[in-house]
């Protein structure tokens, strides 16, 4: 597993950017066969070279939506009522409950280890959502992901390969 090379990731995401949502939007309306089988498989490659302590741009430039099941555990955590954690930490967006401030104030910036790791928000330990679904119920989330997050950068890069042929 290599360390993120962001320099790198913005410059492919800037030349493959177009390319990879007229993909995702293309197979998000016409599933080819097999997709899902195939995203699932290729998942552990993507993984075995995105090293994502080494980016933690997700913590950095995205917030979580908190689900009341993770208000009521992250509260408990802090011996706090989850009225009293949401007013320290949330703000309303768009009917959800995410992170007042970024980065996400459990971000330890040094290592970028999350604090909270271990009762962490469910959208964060889902995060990037790369073979969570079928492939045409997450595509518009690959979209947005590919902009922040290089593993889901690398995952559409090989499944356009994989299923388009070339890039």
């Amino acid at each position: 597993m290599l360390p993120v090379n962001f320099r790198s990731y913005r410059k492919k995401l800037s030349i493959y950017r177009k390319s990879f949502r007229s993909f995702l939007l293309r197979t998000e309306k016409n599933e080819p066969a097999g997709i899902n089988k195939l995203s699932s498989a290729v998942e552990p490659h993507v993984w075995a070279e995105v090293d994502c302590l080494s980016c933690a741009n997700c913590c950095k430039s995205m917030t979580p939506t908190f689900t009341p099941q993770d208000l009521k555990r992250i509260s408990r955590h802090f011996n706090q009522t989850p009225e009293a954690f949401r007013k320290q930490w949330l703000k309303k967006s768009n009917n959800d409950l995410v992170n007042k401030t970024e980065p996400c104030q459990f971000l330890n910036l040094v290592d970028n280890k999350c604090s909270i790791y271990e009762i962490r928000p469910a959208d964060c330990s889902g995060f990037p959502h790369l073979s969570k679904k079928r492939w045409s119920e997450y595509a518009h989330v690959h979209k947005q992901n590919i902009d922040f997050c290089p593993a889901t950068f690398k995952m559409v890069e090989k499944m356009k390969l994989l299923v388009d042929g070339f890039l």
